[in-house]
């Protein structure tokens, strides 16, 4: 009893020390989570690449979104959720919208869809903005997507200018799954049997964004992505570049 009562003697002081730190602390800052839309929400038209049995490309108006709202985000084909913060940014919980299947035809089989599942960060610095990202495929191919990109910005008059440069991992499980031609799809179509293994692929894109009024925004934008000699050598491949392009106009929401 003794010991204890000494002890609280001896704790008293520093709990009136830290209320009366308390009582005047400066304010806390903000919440890094709005509590209302804060980015952009538009339609674009969007030029996709198509590079596989003859294919170009395909030309869509589809919607255009980039915005936070409370921890949830949208990032042009990702969204997710922002959990726990980590250096510059958070840790987030993300999905990508990917269009990557390919249709039946002349003996290869159909496609589907990659549904890319996983972790990723955004960190905002004074040195420019890094987006990693680590996807599992849920759907049929159960490979990986692995991601790192840097997003520059700089200004020239009323335009501001995003260039990003960046590398894809992508592993053979997701490559195979597309790219890859079975003796079966072999004997079917003509093309020649082909295993496709894991390939790194760099990007380079360029965005230029400008005001249209107080709060409409226009967007341009054009990637290209050169793949890695185990997809573009693949029989079902037509090229060694990927270009996407693509003009929005949305609102912002401030």
């Amino acid at each position: 009893m003794i010991k204890s009562g000494l002890l609280a003697l001896s704790l008293f002081p520093l709990m009136i020390g830290a209320e009366a730190l308390a009582q005047t602390a400066p304010p806390q800052p903000q919440s890094d989570f709005p509590d209302h839309i804060s980015g952009d929400l538009g339609l674009g038209v969007f030029n996709t690449p198509r590079n596989y049995l003859g294919k170009s490309s395909q030309t869509s108006v589809l919607p255009y979104a980039y915005f936070d709202y409370q921890r949830l985000f949208a990032r042009l084909d990702t969204f997710g959720v922002k959990t726990f913060k980590i250096g510059d940014g958070y840790l987030e919980l993300a999905g990508r919208v990917n269009v990557d299947g390919i249709d039946a035809r002349n003996g290869i089989n159909k496609r589907s869809n990659s549904v890319p599942l996983g972790i990723g960060t955004f960190q905002e610095t004074p040195f420019g903005a890094f987006f990693l990202n680590a996807f599992y495929d849920v759907n049929k191919s159960h490979g990986t997507l692995l991601e790192a990109i840097y997003a520059a910005e700089f200004k020239l008059g009323p335009v501001t200018f995003y260039p990003q440069a960046g590398v894809e991992r992508r592993s053979s499980s997701y490559n195979n799954y597309f790219y890859g031609v079975t003796p079966i799809e072999s004997a079917a179509s003509g093309y020649r049997a082909y295993q496709a293994g894991a390939s790194t692929n760099p990007i380079l894109s360029l965005s230029l964004e400008t005001p249209l009024s107080e709060h409409l925004v226009a967007n341009l934008t054009f990637k290209r992505k050169w793949l890695g000699s185990t997809v573009s050598d693949s029989p079902i491949v037509n090229r060694r570049t990927e270009d996407t392009a693509f003009i929005t106009v949305s609102y912002r929401f401030k």
